[in-house]
């Protein structure tokens, strides 16, 4: 399944405030999600595989580094857990980072946000306007994503520009 999609990631020293916000604006939880991500070496753009309890995809997107919200061009598959894809993988291409997290994830309409705590890197919060359909459009994308932004009050000092995996990279 392909989409875009516009997003923010940012750390979050104060998740119970954007649990609270969410819940007072009658998000639909979805649950808590161990996911583990293996990012894989590609000539462009990233590759990861996905395992969780709640989601598992191998995920292929595009996406620039830059602060602030950031278009991804994504392309979903959405994958059986424990299937024989991660071995076909990890012996064909070179694995680049492993991300460990905890992730509550929680959707109002065509956003989606994520509170997660990440093994190694910290707390984080991120927030996804998602178009599968394509007739959003990438202007109220935009807007919903800065719209919950300024709502979850959170200062341009703790936006983040890349992936959790140039995180893990950096250290």
């Amino acid at each position: 399944m392909k989409h875009i999609n516009i997003e923010i990631k940012a750390k979050c020293n104060n998740q119970g405030k954007i649990r609270s916000i969410l819940n007072s604006l009658n998000a639909d939880f979805k649950g808590v999600d161990h996911q583990i991500d293996t990012y894989f070496e590609v000539n462009e753009g990233r590759l990861k595989l996905r395992e969780g309890n709640i989601e598992n995809y191998l995920i292929y997107y595009k996406r620039g580094n830059q602060k602030g919200p950031k278009q991804s061009n994504v392309i979903l598959f959405e994958i059986t857990r424990n299937s024989s894809l991660k071995d076909i993988l990890i012996n064909s291409l070179k694995v680049l980072a492993v991300v460990d997290k905890k992730r509550e994830i929680y959707f109002i309409e065509n956003v989606k946000f994520h509170i997660d705590v990440v093994k190694v890197l910290g707390n984080f919060i991120e927030i996804e306007a998602i178009d599968k359909s394509g007739k959003i459009g990438k202007e109220k994308l935009l807007k919903q994503c800065k719209r919950y932004l300024k709502s979850f009050g959170i200062p341009e000092k703790d936006l983040i520009e890349g992936s959790y995996s140039d995180l893990l990279l950096k250290k």
